[in-house]
């Protein structure tokens, strides 16, 4: 990643932590963008993402295949990001989920949406993590069914940046 833009992901990131939504579009087999759905989330100290999805959505099975993800932080015209996405079942990803979405989100407080343990384990939602490891040129937006500009090389195998 080149520092300018890491920079200002680390200065924004903060901004994520306050944002209601991220916008999520995964890559087609065809190496276009998906469109970019509205999701919940809650975010950890290493800077990762975490939502929480379900096993039949089309994010969900492009994640299971390896798709990288395209992330906008707030609004579609917000800060965007490359992240490698992967399934986990660490009990502490789905934990933080659990606890952070009520805290967060309304909605979740009153028990519409709300993840539980059982909700899990039954395998009805799947925790995904997202670690961030590019950002995208200033002014990159969604744009479903065209093909994605040198995403699919980004250092998938990276560890991300701290």
């Amino acid at each position: 990643m080149k520092d300018k833009r890491q920079a200002q992901f680390l200065a924004e990131f903060d901004e994520l932590i306050q944002a209601r939504l991220i916008y999520l579009a995964t890559i087609r087999k065809d190496g276009t963008q998906s469109n970019a759905a509205p999701l919940w989330f809650t975010n950890t100290p290493d800077r990762t993402i975490l939502i929480q999805s379900g096993p039949e959505s089309w994010h969900t099975r492009r994640i299971k295949g390896g798709s990288p993800v395209i992330v906008w932080i707030g609004r579609q015209r917000n800060l965007a990001l490359v992240g490698r996405a992967e399934l986990s079942a660490d009990p502490l990803i789905i934990e933080r989920i659990i606890k952070d979405y009520p805290r967060k989100y309304l909605m979740a407080r009153l028990g519409l949406h709300r993840p539980s343990k059982l909700s899990f384990a039954r395998g009805e939602r799947l925790a995904i993590k997202i670690t961030p490891l590019e950002v995208l040129p200033s002014g990159f937006r969604s744009q479903p069914g065209v093909p994605v500009p040198n995403i699919t090389t980004a250092k998938i195998g990276s560890a991300g940046f701290r």
